[in-house]
């Protein structure tokens, strides 16, 4: 079945992934755990593109190497499915209509000096986000938790996630353990393995670091949020903590008020977070401003997928090396249920949501609904309630 699928000829393959990734560009709301669970039951069980084990593996290197992980996702997808045209097809197609959409907040936000009432929206379509997360949770994780050493390692993700350990922490840690393991297992038989590793820093972090400004401009611009692609790891939190230091304490580009609206258009906007750069750029240089930061922070997704993508074919090859990625997908779904957790808790606030959160798990699970218009319906169930209020 899947032959038949994958021999689609290029020409075919290009305007589908437009499409798809224009689509969830459109509808993904919820952060990235809900864009990788939307993009798994379009590549993996809807459209057949991918295996759940290649789909697992995208992730594990998704979260080797810095950047938004969904972007990044999109990116290997599109590689996956038709080289370096869909490469840069999927990943701009996923980012662009986050971009536009925040870039016309930022026009009314500069504008009428406030942000668009979205609350009555995000309240339908948050359950349906966690939901459609929970599902693919189930799914991937039936596949990744393939022995009891994994099981644990997952566990043992989940705990460390709530504690507040450092993501990267528990995914490396995670990799090196299921590696160790196998190689005391197999220390009779071989002697040494190449090490595969997909962490860069590369010229791009090297240039982005070249980032020692005090007044706005343009290029000082696109230098940070190149720096802010670059380097980091982890979730908006994060993100947030590094606009912060520079923009807001170091520089003064931004008050804190305007930095915090950025950071809640980035999460109510469908898409990528780190169109949160399109609004600060909207906010400081109008619309040059918003294209030059949202090339700046993306730009690096595409180098650190371009370079790493070829790796993986090799990676998985290696008996150690891809016992290394079975740990490492194994702690993305730890940390992948964390934040489920936690947006679950700023999720289901009443027996209103509680309902919608198990309508929609029954749809997924039972009639295989397609998640678009679960979503759509959510919000159109919370702007029904906002009138009935």
């Amino acid at each position: 079945m899947r032959e038949k699928v994958t021999s689609k000829a290029d020409s075919d393959i290009i305007p589908a992934l437009a499409w798809l990734f224009l689509k969830l560009g459109c509808i993904a709301f919820g952060g990235p755990a809900a864009h990788i669970a939307m993009m798994e039951e379009e590549v993996v069980r809807r459209r057949r593109w991918l295996t759940t084990d290649e789909f697992l593996d995208l992730l594990g290197a998704t979260n080797l190497i810095p950047g938004p992980n969904s972007t990044e996702m999109a990116i290997h997808i599109g590689r996956r499915k038709a080289g370096w045209a869909g490469l840069v097809v999927a990943g701009t197609c996923f980012i662009l209509p986050a971009a536009l959409i925040v870039t016309i907040a930022g026009w009314a936000y500069v504008r009428y000096g406030s942000l668009p009432e979205t609350n009555a929206v995000l309240y339908g379509m948050k359950p349906v986000i966690i939901a459609i997360v929970l599902q693919a949770l189930w799914r991937l994780g039936t596949t990744a938790l393939k022995n009891s050493l994994l099981v644990l390692l997952g566990v043992t993700g989940i705990v460390l996630g709530a504690l507040g350990v450092n993501e990267l922490a528990i995914i490396f840690g995670g990799g090196v353990l299921t590696a160790l393991a196998k190689m005391l297992a197999i220390w009779r038989q071989r002697s040494g393995h190449q090490f595969y590793s997909i962490t860069f820093g590369g010229p791009l972090a090297f240039l982005a670091q070249q980032t020692a400004i005090t007044s706005f401009g343009l290029w000082p611009l696109f230098l940070f949020f190149l720096k802010v692609g670059s380097v980091l790891f982890g979730s908006g939190y994060v993100l947030l903590a590094f606009l912060r230091a520079d923009l807001v304490e170091r520089w003064h580009w931004l008050t804190e008020g305007q930095l915090l609206d950025a950071i809640a258009i980035g999460q109510m906007t469908p898409g990528p977070v780190f169109t949160t750069a399109t609004f600060i750029g909207y906010i400081l240089g109008g619309p040059v401003g918003a294209i030059v930061a949202t090339i700046g922070i993306f730009l690096p997704a595409f180098f650190f997928v371009a370079v790493s993508s070829p790796l993986l074919p090799r990676i998985r090859k290696s008996e150690i090396a891809g016992t290394f990625l079975d740990g490492v997908n194994a702690a993305s779904l730890s940390l992948m249920a964390v934040v489920t957790w936690q947006l679950g808790r700023a999720a289901i606030v009443d027996w209103s949501t509680v309902a919608l959160l198990l309508a929609s798990l029954i749809l997924l699970m039972r009639f295989r609904l397609n998640s678009a218009w679960l979503v759509f319906v959510g919000g159109l169930i919370g702007v029904t309630r906002l009138f009935l209020d």
